[in-house]
């Protein structure tokens, strides 16, 4: 048995739930954050046994595509030290981080 942690943009999680849910996988969703934009991300969870590792992984990398979107910095002016030009940035977002791990007991009640 192994434990799949997927972390992924919170745009994605719904359709890739659908999905997983249509295959018969039984998922749960949590709410996170990601650390560099503080945007809001999805982290799946999702016990399976390791024959269904590659689908499940497959499902997550043809659904889960980084993308490039514009995010706003601050840049400061040149004539003052407190005043700040807002600054659009391109960045990219998406994706996703998978973790597998092994499974030592699973029971459900």
């Amino acid at each position: 048995m192994k434990l799949v942690m997927a972390i992924i943009h919170d745009e994605d999680a719904y359709e890739i739930m659908d999905i997983l849910g249509d295959k018969g996988y039984m998922v749960t969703k949590l709410a996170s954050t990601g650390g560099f934009l503080r945007a809001g991300n999805t982290t799946l969870i999702c016990g399976v046994t390791e024959d269904k590792i590659p689908e499940l992984m497959d499902i997550i990398e043809q659904k889960c595509k980084a993308r490039k979107q514009l995010a706003p910095t601050n840049t400061p002016a040149l004539y003052g030290k407190e005043t700040y030009i807002p600054q659009p940035v391109e960045i990219t977002v998406g994706g996703a981080t998978v973790f597998v791990l092994d499974v030592f007991e699973f029971k459900k009640f």
